[in-house]
């Protein structure tokens, strides 16, 4: 259906939500019609900051909000929905809008697989009423559908359309860029230059496939390399983990803006256990890229600044090459927690591929480089 009719039935004035490359229609038609407006459309750091926004809008206005979200941030919206929007709780209405990544019998990356099983019942589990809309779905079923979801809504529950796969139509075209001229995938070039053959733990999305890509290309081992290809925000403390316990290895972490803005507080326990041998760097487009380019908040965030009031030692920003290869040499021959925040344009190649290793093959080799 096309997503203009589907906010239109729904009729709600207010969305938040983490982008998601399922619901780039609705993205996109947010950012045409709003942009970033607090009044109407806000991208928040993650589903349960989204879901906690909902419920200060409703508390003001009495109305119904709506957050969007790929199916992988049920897990954080748990909390909220129980404990805040539960009608033994606060009664508190919202409508979600969820992209089904890993429907069963639809092929996807491993990462999306059980999330994809799980979807529909854990929005049943929360107690949520659930519709999915498909590519044959018509606007009369989701029009009867959200009548009933009205009704549900009035006595404090919450509602929930789950999207199939190219299910949204007529999305507006929108064009994400940035001032920055550095591309990811020649940083990360960079990164994988200074680290030498010490272990890298990186995160979601183009930045892991770059990565793999840049082995590749380079004729190198994957082996030491972890790449993060789900649990987005967690990348860092993953890499604080395996450098606690690895304290004579250097672990290399490269992490995005919009993964570490989903879970900040993770900078606060790498820096008050200042771990020597982690080097943190993060690629900064301000843009949720992997899944369509949506802006993140990190323009308006001063990370460096942040990194230091977390305990960081060492936080440098830096926008040239020149300067990332100094720092990334620094950080490389000092003994010390550094935290380095590159600069980066938006955009990838068009023929940019994915690992042709397995989650568990990434793992096992890992694992065995690790304890070599």
């Amino acid at each position: 259906m096309k997503v203009e009719k589907l906010v239109e039935i729904i009729g709600s004035d207010f969305y938040t939500g983490v982008p998601d490359s399922q619901l780039k229609a609705l993205c996109n038609y947010l950012m045409a019609a709003y942009g970033i407006n607090p009044k109407h459309h806000i991208i928040g750091a993650n589903e349960g900051n989204c879901t906690a926004l909902a419920a200060g809008y409703h508390l003001a206005t009495g109305k119904v909000p709506v957050v969007y979200m790929q199916n992988s941030g049920e897990g954080n919206i748990i909390n909220p929905v129980a404990s805040l929007l539960n009608e033994n709780v606060y009664a508190i209405p919202v409508v979600f809008i969820v992209g089904w990544r890993g429907e069963p019998g639809i092929n996807d990356e491993p990462q999306h697989i059980y999330q994809g099983e799980v979807t529909v019942k854990l929005l049943e589990d929360m107690d949520i009423a659930t519709f999915i809309i498909g590519k044959d779905t018509t606007d009369d079923e989701v029009a009867v559908k959200m009548a009933e979801f009205r009704r549900i809504l009035a006595s404090g529950k919450d509602v929930a359309f789950v999207i199939r796969k190219g299910a949204l139509t007529d999305a507006p075209k929108v064009e994400y860029k940035n001032g920055s001229h550095m591309l990811r995938e020649k940083i990360i070039r960079h990164i994988v230059k200074a680290s030498k053959e010490e272990p890298i733990i990186s995160t979601t999305g183009k930045a892991s496939r770059e990565l793999f890509e840049t082995r590749t290309a380079n004729g190198q081992s994957h082996k030491y390399d972890f790449l993060t290809v789900g649990s987005m925000g967690h990348t860092s403390s993953i890499a604080l983990g395996v450098a606690i316990h690895k304290p004579k290895k250097k672990i290399w972490c490269i992490d995005g803006d919009g993964a570490v803005l989903m879970h900040m507080g993770s900078m606060a326990v790498l820096g008050a256990n200042k771990p020597k041998n982690l080097i943190h760097v993060v690629i900064n487009n301000g843009a949720h890229e992997t899944v369509g380019g949506m802006p993140t908040v990190a323009e308006a965030v001063d990370l460096v600044k942040i990194a230091y009031a977390c305990g960081y030692p060492n936080a440098v920003r830096v926008d040239r090459f020149e300067d990332l290869d100094r720092e990334l040499e620094a950080a490389a021959n000092r003994w010390e927690l550094s935290f380095i925040e590159v600069k980066c344009s938006i955009g990838s190649r068009d023929d940019l591929g994915r690992p042709t290793t397995t989650a568990l093959e990434n793992k096992m080799s890992f694992i065995k480089y690790l304890n070599q």
